[in-house]
């Protein structure tokens, strides 16, 4: 490493992994109480194991990135970070907070509210948290005095995540309300300045895998930020189509939410550049996998599938069904989880001292390619279920029980393709704590895979 205070990423990222390997766990048990009866019905039933599912999603990514910040922002400031002790304590909090948020959704304390189901204490939890976050991450770049456009884009993102989880410290009676400002928090953040964290990402890796010009790829960044801002901020509104806001939503939510796959396109340009210029030839190539994964996958899932169905006339009737699920599930495993399993593969070799090429082993390939397939194969499963089951209920009219009967074969092919994907996890979260880290050396020296600016 070049600075000793970046292995504060590791725990961030064990704690990152676990939960993501937990994630499995309650995720292939909400697909199983499709198929049939359900005898823990009365102890979990369906409702709470998909919040945890999704809870658990939300609390290992942001984990996730914020190992990557303390990763990044001291090798890109050049110096070492503020307080590590800060670091540690923010993880032990959010780490409690999440956990305590879990066991709390099993005894039925939640505020209600989907995707922001958190009880107010652990809410207020999460915010001191981002402070102590912001504040370590501020103090060093303002000690060191030196900004990147890379890591300037990385933390704007990560703050105004900070900022837009405001939204969800508010409570409504008014069902339309509450629904109204909930998605000030989760559509601009997933498609908002989670994207900028994407970016930033990106760009990092880009930079340090293929040795492009740091100068080109961070004007792209700046195209990528712009774009966002633009679709995003105004996309929110295709959340509005059906919830008793005012008309006039109805045609900005569809012609916004139409530009929103531009910025995912952009990346993958971005990516095409990097690629052309310097053929990725860099020895840690499992890293390089899981970095141009990111860029297809999510300009596939958020980009392209996020606009089959956010156009007005086509989601008055895909809304609420397993069509959402077939884009939720590509998009935020193609921009986010792999952009982070990104970051964690190419510093690994890097934290345990051992050379890149090592990293490739065979069950990293393995854990990369099953859960490529197995995720393009549940996409696949809730799209089909989505389709038949928008034929069923929503034009010729059969109940949502009788059309859940009639969608089962594809319930089960959901079940095969998310076993599949769990495995995929499992290999990854082995590679990681066994196979990497063996063998343990001093660490090798740096690659310098960009030229130092004066």
């Amino acid at each position: 490493m070049r600075y000793r205070t970046q292995a504060v990423a590791y725990p961030y990222w064990v704690v990152a992994l676990l939960l993501y390997g937990l994630q499995m766990v309650f995720g292939l048990l909400a697909i199983v109480k499709y198929l049939g009866p359900d005898p823990i019905r009365a102890v979990l039933p369906f409702d709470v194991s998909k919040a945890i599912h999704t809870n658990l999603l939300i609390v290992w990514v942001l984990t996730g990135f914020m190992g990557a910040a303390y990763w990044l922002v001291p090798e890109e400031s050049r110096t070492e970070l503020y307080s590590p002790r800060l670091a540690y304590w923010q993880l032990g909090l959010f780490t409690a907070a999440g956990v305590t948020a879990v066991v709390g959704y099993l005894f039925r304390w939640t505020a209600g509210n989907k995707l922001l189901e958190q009880p107010y204490p652990v809410k207020l939890a999460i915010v001191v948290v981002m402070l102590m976050f912001l504040y370590n991450v501020g103090m060093t770049i303002w000690r060191a005095r030196r900004l990147t456009t890379t890591e300037g884009v990385l933390v704007a993102g990560l703050a105004g995540a900070a900022v837009l989880y405001l939204p969800a410290l508010l409570e409504f009676d008014n069902y339309t309300v509450s629904i109204f400002y909930r998605w000030w928090t989760v559509h601009l953040w997933v498609e908002g300045v989670w994207e900028m964290i994407q970016g930033g990402l990106l760009a990092y890796l880009l930079i340090r895998l293929s040795g492009a010009d740091r100068e080109v790829m961070e004007k792209w960044l700046y195209v990528i930020v712009g774009l966002t801002f633009i679709s995003g901020i105004l996309g929110t509104a295709h959340h509005y189509f059906w919830i008793g806001v005012p008309a006039y939503w109805l045609p900005i939510g569809g012609i916004f939410s139409a530009l929103e796959p531009l910025a995912f396109l952009a990346m993958a340009v971005y990516a095409y550049a990097a690629t052309r210029r310097s053929g990725l030839a860099h020895p840690n190539r499992m890293a390089v996998h899981w970095t141009i994964g990111s860029v297809i996958y999510s300009a596939f899932g958020a980009g392209i599938l996020g606009l089959a169905h956010t156009w007005p006339s086509v989601n008055r009737w895909t809304h609420g069904t397993m069509i959402t699920a077939m884009h939720g599930h590509m998009a935020f495993f193609g921009a986010y989880v792999m952009i982070v399993l990104a970051v964690v593969t190419y510093a690994a070799p890097i934290l345990f001292g051992r050379p890149h090429e090592e990293h490739e082993t065979a069950i990293g390939l393995w854990a990369f390619w099953l859960q490529i397939a197995g995720m393009f194969g549940m996409t696949m499963a809730f799209a089909t279920a989505g389709i038949s089951q928008t034929y069923l209920e929503r034009i010729i009219g059969l109940g949502y029980l009788e059309t859940q009967q009639k969608i089962q074969v594809h319930f089960l092919m959901l079940l095969a393709t998310g076993i599949l994907f769990a495995a995929g996890v499992a290999l990854y979260i082995y590679d990681f704590f066994f196979l990497v880290p063996r063998g343990h050396r001093e660490p090798t020296p740096w690659p310098a895979a960009e030229p130092v600016e004066a």
